[in-house]
């Protein structure tokens, strides 16, 4: 079953890396798939430098790179080209063999290899976007000297697979540790010696599959203290209550420093301060190290660390703990990272050690463990005021935002899709696979953003594209404390808010489009230069140095950008492009974009400030832009609208579309996989879709986590529930919250719109005609129709 699922994803991935010709190009594969990465903390965010190099001569290549937040860290990607064939066999799909990946691992390692020695320099004009990381390479005052670890991450979309069973079956395949000697600079015209470790990582359809169905949660990460140190870590045993157990111990500061260097940020993933940039070594933990290192433990608060798992040795008197699993530092990030870099810059760290509190969680449910370590991390870093953001896809303001996004159609009568959480577009199309082509028809890829998307596309409109470039867990961040501060009861979720959000993705994604990608591109420096033309026309509208606000309802409205503005913004990313070179103090352009410093040069650029001031400019301003009072009077008779929540609706319509015998052979596809509890839920909705009953809000969230339950453990059961769904619910709700919409966003009465219906229905011969009655009352009064009123809408059109 398993293998199967693999490659049935495998399907919907090279899906979705298609063009519009359909042609699948590794670039397309590398987009698709980095957002796995980023999603299990392998590397900090999405943005990486494309680099497409292949020398099929000598065996060697890659397809991008990125170095990592603290900068210590290269991380090379390569695309297997074997495994996004379409023509390829099922037999060429299904890999055992360690040795066939190896192969493809080794062209990677060619390319560092030749360019330490300098061997590619005339491999390569000065033009192509592998330059700079050649030169980087090659130059050992710089990369050889910054950099202390290599990760080649392979991205094979194919299945690993064990053979010696009767049916193929999902294998692990790890790859060993290696370590790379090299010369850097240490002194005046001297040199040293210096260790680089290399890891590398296969990044298959089972590792894709998984992540996709734990709908995006970090890869776990396991401490072996054991088998990485030859001992594990002495510890006093200080609590061992029900839901956790804590131990106290002191850890050499050389073990922490290791630790850094092997897993870097992975392990500071909960810190609530994780966001920070570690690089810069804390002072007065930099002197304690050099100067009195014997009073390190003293001076210092200490470490706190969680794991929701530990392998204890409890042999005699002692207590040693071997392994934690989920290890995270949630509180001494900055102790940890101090400690790496000051033994990277020559400190002796050895005499140094550091106390540590290891709370490890137990007899707890997946939610609850969350929120216990969460705690323990927020009350942990109580001496002074950090972001008690809710990061996650439960974030009341995310399910709100998914609610307006599945009761708001744009003016022509479509749909956008927000994925709150990774999985959940996939999802809808597994559970109705006969009907992939009818829901990738009604959301297609240009319609569809998921949480990640969104908060990169918010805040784009602003004045921090250096940040927009990071991407990762810093924009998000940022999004989430915007969105609901701590401070206050957040922004207001409304249709309103709605419609800007979708001005700013349209805006983007058209920039995108227009920069282009590969050979028919501006360059090769899209990624910075669509968020910088963005905080440009914000700076100069929003941002004060102009008297109106760019009005991005009239994107939401055009559903696109017309031809002038389109012209106007083709130049400005014109002249971006230029200027990022220009400006930049590095030839990777790419990396030096995320500098604060790059874009304070730029804005405030005579070129800027010439571009702004021409008439096509002005012009795109004056046709886009609403005066302060006009847009203070739309404000106000927002505020006056009732805003009503559509979303149990929505979820009823869809859940009675599915048909009361889906359920029921659900439910027999469930007799022994289920408690007796679940089995009455599901009758109970069962009865509700028969006698036209409401489900409640409790009822339908059982109703996705069941969904959800069965596609990571079951999904084959999906293939023996195909019953035609009876799509008159969802259009009934559609019609019925498209035509309120309508009366909102044009100011028309409710009462009078629906009677109007009535009239229509009456002449139609409709037997429930008064329902529109009914329902416009209920909508006039902030109150959403009950499902049976929908069913008689239903029997009308």
């Amino acid at each position: 079953m398993e293998i199967g699922e693999y490659l049935k994803y495998r399907v919907e991935l090279l899906d979705e890396a298609k063009d519009d010709d359909g042609y699948i190009s590794e670039s397309a594969i590398l987009d698709t798939t980095i957002p796995f990465l980023s999603d299990a903390k392998l590397i900090d965010s999405e943005d990486y430098s494309e680099c497409y190099f292949y020398l099929k001569h000598e065996n060697i290549k890659i397809n991008g790179y990125k170095i990592n937040e603290s900068e210590e860290r290269l991380q090379i990607f390569i695309v297997n080209e074997d495994s996004i064939r379409l023509e390829a066999g099922e037999e060429d799909l299904l890999i055992s063999q360690k040795a066939y990946y190896d192969n493809v691992f080794s062209k990677a390692n060619k390319f560092i290899q030749k360019s330490i020695r300098k061997h590619l320099d005339n491999e390569i004009q000065d033009s192509s976007s592998v330059k700079p990381l050649i030169n980087f390479i090659s130059t050992s005052s710089l990369g050889l000297t910054q950099i202390d670890v290599i990760e080649f991450f392979l991205i094979s979309v194919t299945a690993t697979v064990d053979r010696r069973g009767t049916e193929p079956t999902p294998k692990l395949i790890e790859f060993e540790e290696e370590t790379m000697t090299v010369n850097v600079p240490h002194g005046n015209k001297e040199t040293k010696k210096k260790e680089i470790v290399i890891y590398k990582r296969l990044i298959d359809l089972n590792f894709l599959y998984n992540v996709l169905i734990s709908q995006g949660n970090r890869e776990v990460l396991e401490v072996n203290f054991k088998k990485l140190f030859n001992e594990g870590i002495d510890a006093i045993r200080a609590a061992n209550e029900e839901n956790f157990e804590s131990f106290l111990c002191v850890l050499p500061a050389t073990i922490l420093a290791d630790l850094y260097k092997r897993y870097s940020t992975r392990m500071l993933e909960k810190n609530v301060r994780s966001f920070l940039q570690f690089k810069g070594v804390n002072q007065g933990i930099r002197d304690t190290i050099k100067k009195t290192p014997q009073y390190f433990i003293a001076y210092n608060n200490g470490l706190t660390i969680t794991a929701i798992g530990a392998e204890i040795d409890n042999s005699g008197d002692k207590t040693v703990i071997n392994s934690l699993k989920d290890f995270q530092i949630v509180n001494g990030g900055q102790t940890t990272a101090a400690i790496y870099f000051s033994k990277k810059d020559g400190l002796d760290v050895s005499k140094i050690k550091v106390m540590a509190k290891i709370n490890v969680a137990k007899n707890a449910k997946e939610d609850e463990l969350n929120e216990l370590i969460s705690n323990i991390s927020i009350y942990s870093n109580a001496q002074s005021r950090v972001s008690n953001a809710d990061l996650r896809s439960k974030n009341s303001q995310l399910i709100r935002i998914k609610s307006v996004s599945e009761s708001t159609m744009t003016p022509s009568g479509k749909k956008w899709f927000f994925e709150r959480f990774k999985g959940e577009f996939n999802t809808l199309i597994r559970k109705n696979q006969h009907a992939k082509a009818k829901i990738n028809n009604q959301y297609p890829k240009e319609r569809r953003f998921s949480k990640e998307d969104l908060a990169k596309y918010y805040m784009s409109w602003g004045d921090s594209p250096y940040l927009v470039k990071k991407g990762g867990d810093k924009i998000f961040r940022s999004f989430i404390e915007k969105l609901s501060p701590e401070d206050s009861k957040g922004l207001i979720i409304n249709r309103d808010f709605y419609e800007e959000i979708i001005g700013r993705i349209i805006l983007f994604k058209e920039l995108e489009k227009i920069y282009g990608a590969g050979k028919n591109s501006m360059g090769q420096l899209r990624s910075a230069v669509v968020p910088y033309t963005i905080s440009i026309l914000y700076a100069y509208t929003n941002g004060q140095k102009a008297g109106d606000n760019f009005d991005l309802v009239k994107i939401w409205q055009r559903e696109g950008l017309d031809m002038f503005l389109k012209d106007v913004l083709t130049s400005l990313m014109s002249l971006m492009n230029d200027l990022i070179k220009k400006y930049s103090a590095s030839d990777d352009y790419g990396e030096y974009s995320k500098r604060k410093d790059l874009w304070d040069h730029i804005h405030t650029s005579k070129e800027i400030k010439v571009f702004t001031l021409a008439g096509p400019f002005q012009k795109v301003i004056k046709n886009y832009c609403i005066s302060k009072e006009e847009l203070k009077k739309r404000q106000q008779k927002i505020a006056k609208t009732k805003n009503i929540d559509f979303s149990n609706l929505y979820d009823n319509a869809k859940i009675f579309s599915r048909t009361a015998e889906y359920y029921k052979k659900l439910k027999w596809a469930l007799t022994d996989k289920i408690s007796i509890f679940q089995q009455s839920k599901i009758d109970h909705i069962i009865n509700c879709i028969i006698n036209k009953n409401m489900i409640t809000t409790a009822y339908c969230e059982f109703e996705t986590e069941l969904i959800q339950k069965i596609r990571v453990e079951n999904p084959e059961i999906f293939d023996d529930l195909i019953i035609e769904e009876e799509d008159s619910w969802v259009k009934s709700t559609d019609f019925v919250v498209g035509t309120y919409n309508t009366c909102i966003e044009e100011g028309r009465d409710i009462l009078s719109e629906f009677k109007k219906q009535r009239e229509i229905a009456k002449i139609k011969g409709a037997k429930f005609y008064a329902v529109f009655d009914e329902i416009g009352k209920c909508l006039s009064e902030g109150v959403t129709p009950s499902i049976k009123q929908i069913r008689s809408v239903g029997n009308v059109y």
